[in-house]
């Protein structure tokens, strides 16, 4: 107030809000966006008696850094600045730190000088941005190499798969029809139970099990005070049109702002969209981290990252365009609570803000309402590995850095994560919250960023059967099948679809009798079934997944669900030529295309 930086006013709005979250008072005040950063430390530092450094003007020596340090500088936003006449400075925005005063300041000829901490995270990623590329490319890679996708295929699949190919030529040449039949068969049979498996799951969620259920009640119960500090990355690659959506959802989130670490994750050769980040003027919760160019250019290379530097006890990912129920942090933080030690990551729910805009956009919902709505919640429910989505998975930051972060040579990077917590005997949990974000509504778009999930489920099932007996102690039986089944058979699904449909529309328009001998009266039943049977049972729990969000007018949509699997076929075989040419290619999926999201962009504007 002496300095003419805050009103009376603003004090004692702030003093509520530190009483009601729980904060220190210069932490609301930065969160209010009522005081720049420089400004606040700057008296911060003259509160302390201590001078301020402008680490801009006067950088620190790169040479007093200490790499196994790195990760507490980022926690504790301090940095070693100069050593001057054997005086070593630490450059610090929280002078008040009882882990400084009780660490580095018990040292002799230790010295503390106050900068903003903007500052500090910026001078860390100055100096030590190069050893954070390389940690986020290869530490998981060199720690746990059996769980990493940088090897595709390792030189005992290859072998493996070299044998099978040779036992199955050497059937085809010597037994061609009974080769053709087994095929057949073995195709068939995978197809039938994944079906059945599928449609399983959808019984055991039609109850109206949602995995951990929070209550509003629950939630308005929670007293601000009692949350922690919760980081949110959102990684960004040439979308700043997008911005406004992110903004006006970080508005509503129901969560003490003080208490959030928001970082935008942006390339840093990404000009615009970093100019755009900052045009939006948002406040001081949020830091924009550069992430230095290397490869593989992905999503998940850029949060290991990010990861780095990030200082709450959870933490989640939205993509720039979600918009998460106001309320899904503190329900992450009360279904934490109620599942106790062993849960690594709670998943909220995604749906689609656009599902009405064409053909293509009601498929995608209806996929994800079943994918997300029966799915999930029914592999919760059987304690088995659940394949996490892209974005609003909640994750225990210490367990997140337990397992090695994410796998930055795998394209579909969180359902590999959430079996590399399976197999470390962590818990992967569904939350009732739900995240609505875009929809893809052109199809070249869709196929791109399909092609590279189904590439993903490639690699997440080679990394995952290295060692198949292995695998199957770690996690049972339940979750072993559930990795065939659910990974395994959707791409089994999606690359045998044509093959098994030509032959069936050839019989239907020229009555052939050229595929009888492929079809003995065994084969031919299962056959059937799955065209059949298989078919009408998935179109029924779509219809059911629907009516059970109460999208009725979307139950009829899923009577075109087998031209839509059509589709998934083509993206599949685009995933299987490009794991073989590009395996570690990240197809971006270009966001902010759809009429719905202009009309929300413009409705963030009016609200910003």
């Amino acid at each position: 107030m002496d300095a003419g930086l805050l009103t009376a006013d603003q004090v004692e709005e702030a003093l509520r809000n530190q009483t009601k979250w729980g904060s220190r008072f210069g932490d609301v005040v930065l969160a209010m966006g009522w005081v720049k950063p420089q400004s606040f430390y700057r008296e911060l530092a003259r509160h302390f008696d201590l001078e301020f450094v402008d680490l801009v003007k006067e950088p620190a020596d790169p040479a007093l850094f200490n790499a196994r340090e790195y990760q507490d500088y980022a926690q504790h936003l301090y940095v070693p600045w100069r050593k001057e006449k054997e005086i070593l400075w630490i450059a610090t925005a929280e002078p008040g730190s009882s882990h400084l005063l009780n660490g580095w300041g018990k040292r002799p000829n230790t010295r503390f000088i106050v900068t903003s901490k903007f500052d500090v995270l910026w001078e860390l990623q100055r100096i030590a941005g190069p050893d954070f590329s390389q940690l986020a490319v290869f530490e998981l890679a060199k720690t746990d190499p059996e769980h990493s996708a940088q090897v595709v295929v390792t030189r005992r699949q290859k072998y493996a798969a070299v044998a099978l190919l040779l036992l199955a030529a050497v059937f085809f040449a010597l037994f061609p029809l009974w080769a053709a039949i087994t095929l057949n068969a073995l195709v068939n049979l995978m197809l039938f139970c994944t079906f059945a498996f599928r449609t399983g799951l959808c019984w055991i969620s039609s109850s109206g099990n949602e995995g951990v259920v929070i209550e509003e009640e629950e939630v308005t119960a929670l007293r601000d005070a009692e949350l922690p500090e919760y980081t949110v990355l959102v990684p960004m690659y040439k979308e700043p049109e997008v911005l406004p959506i992110l903004a006006a959802a970080l508005r509503k989130m129901d969560y003490p702002r003080s208490k959030l670490d928001i970082k935008l994750v942006l390339e840093e050769g990404d000009l615009e969209t970093i100019a755009a980040a900052k045009a939006q003027a948002m406040d001081a919760t949020i830091e924009i981290v550069r992430v230095p160019y290397s490869e593989p250019r992905t999503k998940p290379k850029a949060c290991n990252y990010a990861l780095l530097l990030a200082r709450g006890k959870y933490l989640t990912i939205y993509d720039a365009e979600d918009k998460p129920e106001p309320d899904q942090l503190k329900k992450a933080v009360l279904a934490f609570r109620k599942l106790g030690q062993k849960t690594a990551c709670v998943q909220a729910h995604l749906n689609y803000f656009n599902a009405k805009e064409n053909w293509l956009t009601r498929m995608f919902t209806l996929e994800y309402t079943l994918w997300f709505d029966m799915f999930l919640p029914a592999l919760d429910r059987l304690k088995v590995p659940i394949p996490l989505g892209g974005t609003s998975n909640h994750f225990d930051l210490a367990k997140l850095r337990e397992v090695g972060g994410w796998d930055p040579f795998n394209v579909t990077e969180d359902a590999d994560l959430g079996l590399r917590f399976a197999a470390l005997g962590y818990h992967v949990g569904v939350v009732n919250s739900v995240t609505y974000e875009e929809a893809n509504s052109r199809l070249g778009n869709w196929i791109r960023q399909r092609s590279r999930w189904i590439k993903g489920y490639i690699q997440t099932w080679l990394v995952n059967m290295r060692h198949p007996l292995r695998l199957f102690r770690r996690v049972g039986l339940r979750g072993f099948c559930s990795l065939q089944l659910f990974i395994g058979g959707s791409i089994i699904a999606g690359l045998v679809q044509p093959w098994l449909l030509v032959p069936f529309l050839m019989w239907i328009l020229t009555k052939t009798l050229a595929f009888d001998p492929l079809f003995p009266p065994a084969v031919l039943i299962v056959s059937v079934l799955n065209l059949t049977l298989g078919n009408a049972c998935l179109i029924y729990v779509s219809m059911l997944a629907a009516a059970k969000r109460r999208y009725f007018w979307l139950v009829p949509v899923a009577l075109m669900a087998p031209a839509y699997w059509m589709l998934q076929a083509v993206a599949a075989y685009k995933a299987l030529w490009q794991l073989v040419t590009r395996p570690f290619y990240w197809e971006k999926t270009t966001h902010g295309i759809s009429r719905f999201t202009k009309v929300e962009i413009a409705r963030a504007e009016v609200q910003g």
